[in-house]
């Protein structure tokens, strides 16, 4: 429990949001259609989104199948992956686990005219809002983000060349009607359309990429991310990734003792293990600073029972 007696595990709903919140990339399908109505089949492609007021806005290249499919059947479904930078994809795909996702389905609806214009202008205000922040970021924030293959970069940047772009776009409305929580074992968990409506984004959703891969990226973090599972979990491990970050704590993957065997052994085994926050980080700056104590008490910790 995080102090104040608040759960330290984010809900499906919370997780769900913070999945759609964090990235900025998924993969639309629709219903293939042509001059003489459905076919039935699903037409896939992968399209850059911004999420206004909890619903994706996504950029479909003016030439896609999408537009057409659309003009006959409105029903499409929307797929989004939590961020997975740097060595994450290589690493998952060598434990044979997949990220977590969410699946939301509903009707995928074409803006005309001012409308249209309207997400890209919330768009520009949000990437230079990201931007203002990053200008502002103390020095301990930076020296994480300067680890990442990504630099110092929020959501926002990746949507720039959106709004640059000669290529041109026809910008489309979401509406989901339901939401399918997939976790990284393959469990699915359908969620309350009106929970994750009630639900607020993560507040270090805007960064959660580029946090994440500064971490792993970082030989010192990844042996902090070690000594919070001896320290706070009272693991013995000796390999850890990070997997994803929240407001409430750190989802980690590490390399842990497994349970004695029949025959007296043991193995390590690659296991996922939660560690929260005495308190919520309601900011990049906060969640930066409660990571740089939570490792200089495990190193006073280990130091101390070292005898060192």
């Amino acid at each position: 429990m995080i102090k104040g007696g608040k759960p330290s595990v984010l809900t499906y709903a919370e997780k769900c949001k913070n999945i759609l919140a964090s990235n900025w990339q998924g993969y639309l399908n629709t219903v293939k259609a042509d001059a003489n109505g459905s076919k039935g089949e699903i037409y896939t492609s992968k399209v850059s989104y911004f999420v206004k007021r909890g619903k994706p806005y996504i950029w479909v290249p003016e030439n896609d199948m999408h537009n057409v499919n659309t003009m006959i059947d409105e029903r499409g479904s929307f797929a989004v992956t939590s961020p997975f930078p740097g060595p994450l994809p290589s690493f998952l795909k060598s434990i044979k686990k997949l990220p977590a996702r969410v699946a939301l389905m509903g009707e995928v609806l074409p803006l005309k005219n001012e409308k249209a214009r309207l997400p890209g202008e919330s768009l520009k205000e949000v990437i230079s809002s990201e931007r203002s922040m990053i200008e502002k970021y103390s020095y301990s924030v930076l020296g994480i983000l300067s680890s990442s293959s990504l630099g110092a970069t929020c959501r926002g940047d990746n949507l720039q060349e959106l709004l640059e772009s000669d290529k041109r776009y026809v910008v489309f409305k979401f509406n989901p009607s339901s939401y399918t929580y997939f976790d990284s074992n393959g469990g699915t968990h359908e969620v309350d359309l009106e929970e994750v409506h009630a639900t607020k984004p993560d507040p270090l959703s805007s960064h959660t990429m580029s946090l994440i891969d500064g971490i792993n990226q970082s030989e010192v973090r990844r042996r902090a991310l070690i000594l919070f599972c001896i320290t706070h979990l009272n693991k013995n491990a000796k390999d850890a990734y990070l997997l994803s970050i929240d407001r409430k704590g750190l989802d980690v993957v590490g390399k842990v003792l497994g349970p004695i065997r029949s025959d007296g052994s043991r193995e390590y085994q690659w296991r996922e293990l939660r560690i929260a926050f005495r308190e919520e980080a309601h900011t990049v700056e906060t969640f930066c600073r409660q990571l740089v104590e939570m490792e200089e008490e495990s190193l006073k910790s280990i130091s101390n029972f070292s005898g060192i």
